[in-house]
């Protein structure tokens, strides 16, 4: 299975699950920041995973554009992931990888899996202990 990762990041947190999960999926897994990906590319992908910071209960302005800019996803396989941190305001807000599994759904992609997240120490990292791993983990379920 052809996979991309595609991710935004501030503090890096982001981007390293995102290189996590391409490692755990394998066979030459690309990963890709969002500033750097045409979106007609995605197009020759069978799994599309797209991963964001929570910021202000959505995902990066980045990400954000780059998802509305995709054509029709019909028969692509879609995951997404965010990072966030444990604070009761930001659940007001609710957070990224829900609204990026809702705009890709929209765009015709076909969803493998609830949107999951990754938690950080604080608002710029350090990721907390084990969630490296949790990302593998939920990357091979991914791909089964």
């Amino acid at each position: 299975m052809k996979s991309l990762v595609i991710y935004d990041s501030f503090y890096g947190n982001t981007e390293q699950i995102a290189r996590s999960v391409a490692s755990a999926i394998g066979s030459g897994a690309e990963v890709c920041r969002a500033t750097e990906i045409s979106p007609s590319k995605l197009l020759t992908f069978d799994l599309v995973i797209f991963g964001s910071p929570t910021q202000g209960g959505r995902p990066t302005k980045p990400l954000q554009e780059l998802i509305k800019n995709l054509p029709t996803l019909k028969g692509i396989k879609v995951a997404s992931f965010d990072t966030r941190f444990s604070n009761p305001i930001v659940k007001i807000f609710g957070f990224a990888a829900d609204r990026i599994a809702a705009s890709l759904t929209q765009k015709g992609g076909q969803l493998l899996a609830p949107p999951t997240w990754f938690f950080v120490e604080t608002e710029k990292g350090p990721l907390k202990e084990g969630e490296l791993e949790r990302a593998a983990a939920w990357a091979q379920e991914l791909i089964k």
